[in-house]
């Protein structure tokens, strides 16, 4: 949501009076409350618990968001599909068991709770902003419908004025409804999402009123539009005046406007000049501040906050993409909504850490793949420097699930794309609207009719940002102008196909809007090693010398040389970031396996090997050198074993237990693709001890060494948080990582063993995830096995402040603590 000027979490009737006795006169024009506690829920159709005096006391008492299947359990009936899924080329329908991820999110659930609205009455307006219900969701005020969302992804928002007893009290509910077969990942369910109550004046600035550009930039000076909606009863008010007020990142006053409502107008415009702009870039991501306040005469009406960053970009024939008049090339990731052992459940710390990751890696955006994000993560695309494509839809006319988005698409789909552009429209980091992925209507009768009306609309809401989809179906989109239609053309898994696309387009211009889809499990190596499509083992792993890949798909690599050798190439998004739960090809048919194998990172959030090959190349800031496999292998002595190494230099020498392997130098030519970005020693034969490579610059001058020693005995757990400091308001997590090591301090790479935690002081255990694939613990329970000798703990705050500690346990294992500090929360401004 775009920032109001307060914002409080409403527990409920006696504290929303309370809150509403603490409010400074001068912040009553608007209010916003965060509905996060006090909830009810119950799983199933509940006959009348829309209704006011339905008695819940035995309903499950949770917060918001709120994912309810994520608890489990896990099984192979949960949405057991028999499918042909043709964007994998599969011939015959099979049946898949983890395809949603194996968990309970079918059917209906019921929320209520009581709803204090402070400061509500005559000449009053209230509203209610769901940032996500999974799904179909039926929102009730004192048992009355206030309204229908049936995209579980996007925001919507419902005027519940009408419906509300002013001297209260009043009830809201909410029903949602999963279908089978409605989604091809794990889709969550529940209350996922933040819900916002808004309370203000009937002359006020509705949801999104604003929107802000700026049309003109140069080092002097940035030009900044802002249009402002104002909406009021009966359609006219007198006297009307918009005070505005920009501010830059350190809150300083440089620029202001007061601007008359125009007669008859619904909108003001509002031209500003904001002096020796500081650009908005994932280097740089400096953001200001829009600061509105409507008056009618003297009186105070609302006030509206748009936070805002000045950059400019192009797509241009010919040139590619530029940022700020900078030529760059996207290096993306492309990202499901899951949360990994949060499920769907939104949480701005784990969000967080997921960029902090990627920022190591080296990348610069995200495709929000295949639906709308939560806003939490485009508000932090904007604060830490990520370009964003805010995606749409899965599926269009034509299913590919039984009960996918298809059967809303006539009625709603324009209503979804205008919510959604209205939303992100204000973001910086937003630089392209993507209205669909790999939709069968790429080829079907009527496709590119679709696909113009869905452009149009997305340009209609939004002049200033070009449209793009993922397309697979390279014949069929290039060949009946479908590829043509698009402002930019983005293409799924066909570097060797550029050349053709570049040939045949008018854009003069692609990119590859997703790429690779190699999989792999973190510190799983298999032998021999090479490089194959869709390969299975009896472990359901797959391997991280990442040479394993779909059919569909390829290796990083062929990308990788794509992108350098064709100047019209604009970066890739690679599939995926972070595994997710759903999808877990190549073992779709194959039970335990329910979450994804692509990632870069585990579903625990753990870099796999592959997070290095990709560093090696996108993070220019830092070099890296990193060494796989690990060097542990009781069984192999003398067998071959590769070694490859990941690095940013050019050339390196490989040691084994202190045996010169050779100096290799990254290729600059030739057909093995492999070779040009990896360092690769084929014919090493195993030896218990070491193995150490020794990197060089340009220049020949040994810079950097790497070491990894075979491991003895599991002998103690190691721990180590992401942040030890915390924030106390119930939300905010540490992510706690757990290693499993021997005596000399070496990571045991096959360890397995069950580690139990322990929370104490000012915070409670969350989760816990090992990014197994196959591994069918709850995340919510207190233990869970290591798996290649890792996991991560999740400690979450109460909103006590105090010191927290974790404590983790194992049989046969030196037990480990990690001390943690929850602070008291920043008071509401």
């Amino acid at each position: 949501m775009t920032q109001s000027i307060v914002r409080y979490t409403l527990r409920g009737l006696a504290a929303g009076a309370l809150l509403l006795a603490q409010l400074p006169a001068a912040a009553q024009a608007r209010r916003e409350y965060l509905l996060t506690n006090d909830w009810k829920f119950a799983k199933g159709d509940v006959p009348g618990a829309a209704q006011p005096d339905f008695q819940d006391a035995k309903w499950q008492t949770v917060s918001i968001p709120h994912d309810w299947a994520i608890y489990g359990p896990f099984s192979s009936t949960n949405d057991l599909q028999k499918v042909k899924i043709e964007q994998n080329n599969e011939a015959q329908a099979t049946t898949k068991a983890g395809r949603t991820g194996g968990l309970p999110f079918i059917g209906t659930g019921w929320y209520r709770r009581p709803l204090a609205v402070p400061g509500f009455g005559p000449g009053k307006r209230a509203v209610l902003v769901f940032d996500g219900a999974m799904s179909d969701a039926h929102v009730f005020i004192n048992g009355k419908e206030v309204g229908r969302w049936p995209y579980g992804y996007n925001t919507f928002h419902f005027d519940i004025t009408p419906f509300l007893q002013a001297s209260g009290p009043n009830t809201l509910a909410v029903r949602l409804e999963n279908q089978p077969e409605a989604s091809r990942w794990y889709p969550g369910a529940g209350l996922y999402r933040n819900v916002h109550l808004l309370v203000t004046d009937d002359v006020h600035i509705p949801v999104w009123g604003t929107y802000l550009t700026t049309p003109e930039i140069s080092a002097s000076a940035a030009t900044v539009k802002l249009k402002t909606k104002v909406e009021m009863p009966g359609g006219k008010a007198a006297g009307l005046r918009l005070e505005t007020e920009i501010r830059d990142a350190a809150g300083k006053v440089i620029a202001k406007a007061s601007t008359p409502l125009p007669a008859g107008a619904q909108e003001f415009e509002q031209n500003l000049t904001v002096p020796k702009p500081r650009l908005w870039s994932p280097e740089t991501p400096v953001l200001y501040s829009a600061s509105s306040k409507l008056f009618a005469g003297d009186v105070l009406k609302d006030e509206y906050t748009t936070p805002f960053g000045i950059r400019s970009f192009k797509f241009e024939s010919g040139k590619g993409f530029s940022l700020n008049g900078q030529p760059r090339k996207f290096r993306g990731v492309c990202n499901h909504h899951d949360l990994g052992p949060l499920g769907a459940a939104v949480n701005t710390a784990a969000l967080r850490r997921q960029l902090t990751l990627l920022k190591d890696l080296g990348a610069d955006a995200i495709r929000t793949t295949h639906n709308m994000p939560a806003p939490e993560l485009v508000q932090l695309c904007d604060e830490m420097g990520f370009m964003v494509i805010v995606e749409s839809f899965d599926e269009w006319k034509k299913a590919k699930v039984k009960n996918g988005y298809s059967q809303y698409f006539d009625q709603w789909a324009e209503k979804d794309l205008v919510n959604m552009v209205h939303r992100d429209r204000n973001h910086p980091s937003v630089v392209l609207w993507s209205i669909g992925n790999e939709v069968p209507d790429q080829w079907a009768p009527g496709g590119v009719a679709i696909a113009k009306q869905l452009q149009d609309i997305v340009h209609r809401e939004d002049p200033t940002r070009p449209v793009t989809a993922g397309m697979d179906q390279f014949d069929a989109a290039v060949g009946n102008g479908f590829a043509a239609l698009l402002d930019v053309p983005g293409f799924n898994y066909k570097p060797h196909r550029y050349p053709e696309a570049h040939a045949k387009l008018p854009q003069g211009m692609l990119m590859g809007s997703e790429t690779a889809s190699t999989v792999s499990s973190r510190g799983v190596y298999k032998f021999p090693v090479e490089k194959g499509k869709d390969k299975k083992y009896p472990d359901n792993q797959s391997s991280s010398y990442d040479v394993e890949y779909c059919n569909w798909s390829q290796t990083p690599d062929e990308e990788f040389a794509a992108q350098d050798d064709l100047s019209y190439t604009m970066g890739e998004f690679v599939w995926t970031g972070f595994d997710y739960l759903g999808e877990p090809t190549p073992y779709d048919e194959k039970w335990p396996s329910h979450s994804s194998y692509f990632g870069i990172m585990d579903l625990a959030g753990i870099p796999k090997d592959r997070f290095y090959l990709y560093r090696s190349r996108w993070n220019t800031a830092a070099p890296t050198l990193h060494l796989l496999p690990h060097w542990t292998w009781p069984g192999r002595e003398g067998q071959t074993t590769p070694v490859f190494c990941y690095t940013s230099y050019p050339e390196a020498e490989l040691f084994v237990n202190g045996k010169s392997q050779g100096r290799q130098r990254k290729a600059t030519t030739g057909t093995n693709l492999q070779a040009r970005y990896r360092l690769m020693w084929n014919e090493v034969k195993y030896a218990p001890g070491s193995i150490k490579v020794v990197a060089y610059d340009a220049q020949g001058k040994a810079v950097a060494t790497e070491e990894i020693k075979t491991a003895g005995k599991p002998h103690h757990i190691k721990l180590t948080a992401d942040r030890t400091k915390l924030t106390a308001d119930g939300q905010d997590l540490a992510f706690v990582t757990a290693r499993v090591e021997d005596a000399q301090g070496n990571l045991c790479p096959d360890a397995g063993n069950e580690l139990e935690f322990a929370v104490s002081g000012a915070g409670r255990f969350r989760a816990v995830a090992n990014g197994d694939a196959t591994n069918l613990q709850l995340f919510h329970e207190p233990h869970m096995k290591a798996f290649q000798g890792m996991l991560v703990a999740l400690v979450q705050t109460t909103d006590k402040a105090g010191p927290v500690q974790l404590k983790a346990t194992g049989k046969g294992l030196k037990e480990a603590t990690v001390q943690l500090k929850s602070e008291s929360a920043a008071k509401p401004r």
